[in-house]
């Protein structure tokens, strides 16, 4: 007799709220994760009284109002609104690019005059783009993509932006008002203490083993239970069968400050091409924090190589077929579930990944 109805390989979002909504229907789950803590890339530390996103800046906003009741449910959320700055060689800017941002490029005061300006600047792709270069100027115009695209994608990416695709960004946030919240959603917040407190109460009732890697011994691990809910990277799972599929990685720095505030907001984007990181991140921020000390990241956006953490995947055409090659032998599997941004993948926002893992678990429990 199996001891457990399903093993969870990972421990991330996806995989959270599949444990939950099981248990909820009597059923025994063991969750087993390669890192030494759970909670995937929301896992939060404690610094000096500072609650650490330690995988980089994570806020959670949506519209979907039943997934916001759902870990409204589980934890109390705070009002956090992100509202994020652009650093240029020492010039700062709002993000997203509305008013505030325009005004301080151009010197303009209404919506119409910075429309006319963007079109003016943007009218001089008159085909279309065949790269990510030409599909931002189409998008935003020449000044907003010099100045506030091109060296942040670039340093994202590591290519030249006239090397990227422009599928890559299909639209850029525009926005025609002065208000310089980053997102559109009815809901956004960050949980009270910390993305653990939620984490926790998802896993409440599983049993859970830390530092272990599925992939280096199925065989033991499928012998535990009935079902699988795998969470890891697709390729993996079939030990490169067709090749890797590719992403890039992150590495952060993150430093104690002895001083109350350092940049006097959550996030700040560096969008030159010559700063070696992409952002900073302090974290304080997040929950309006009254700390003596303040705790920074940075984050520095690095090229991917096999056993380093995957954080964005590649989604060019090259990847894209291979993927799906992968995904056809997926289709197959018995007692296997896939989910999650690595096993999918695809890039999730947080309120994504819990929305498909509740229709997963209702396709399944009912």
């Amino acid at each position: 007799m199996k001891k457990y109805d399903y093993l969870i390989v990972g421990s991330g979002l996806f995989g959270a709220v599949f444990c939950r909504e099981a248990l909820k229907h009597s059923k025994k789950c063991l969750v087993i994760e390669k890192r030494e803590h759970i909670g995937g890339n929301i896992y939060c530390e404690n610094i000096e009284g500072v609650t650490v996103h330690k995988y980089g800046a994570h806020i959670f906003h949506t519209s979907d109002k039943e997934v916001w009741e759902y870990v409204n449910s589980l934890c109390e959320f705070n009002r956090f609104t992100n509202s994020p700055i652009a650093n240029y060689k020492g010039e700062i800017y709002n993000l997203p690019f509305n008013m505030n941002t325009f005004s301080k490029l151009w010197g303009v005061i209404t919506p119409e005059e910075a429309r006319k300006k963007i079109e003016e600047q943007s009218s001089v792709i008159t085909h279309e783009p065949e790269n990510l270069e030409e599909q931002a100027i189409s998008l935003v115009g020449e000044d907003v993509y010099r100045k506030l695209v091109k060296g942040y994608t670039e340093k994202q990416w590591g290519r030249d932006c006239t090397q990227l695709p422009s599928f890559i960004i299909k639209r850029l946030p525009v926005r025609y008002t002065y208000d310089n919240n980053y997102f559109n959603d009815s809901y956004q917040g960050i949980p009270i203490g910390g993305y653990n407190v939620l984490i926790e109460k998802l896993f409440e009732g599983a049993d859970i083993i830390t530092g272990v890697d599925y992939n280096s011994d199925r065989e033991k691990y499928n012998a535990l239970a009935h079902e699988v809910l795998y969470t890891g990277t697709l390729d993996s799972f079939y030990d490169s069968l067709y090749g890797d599929l590719s992403y890039r990685s992150l590495r952060f720095e993150t430093e104690v400050k002895d001083m109350p505030d350092y940049q006097g907001v959550a996030v700040v984007n560096y969008t030159d091409r010559e700063t070696p990181f992409t952002r900073i991140i302090e974290h304080k921020h997040f929950e309006f924090g009254t700390q003596e000390k303040t705790v920074i990241t940075r984050e520095y956006p690095s090229s991917w190589e096999k056993g380093m953490e995957a954080y964005y995947p590649v989604n060019d055409e090259e990847n894209q077929e291979l993927y799906g090659k992968y995904k056809a032998l997926a289709d197959k599997e018995e007692n296997v579930i896939f989910g999650g941004r690595l096993a999918e993948y695809k890039y999730y926002d947080m309120d994504k990944v819990i929305r498909s893992a509740l229709d997963k678990a209702k396709e399944i429990f009912g």
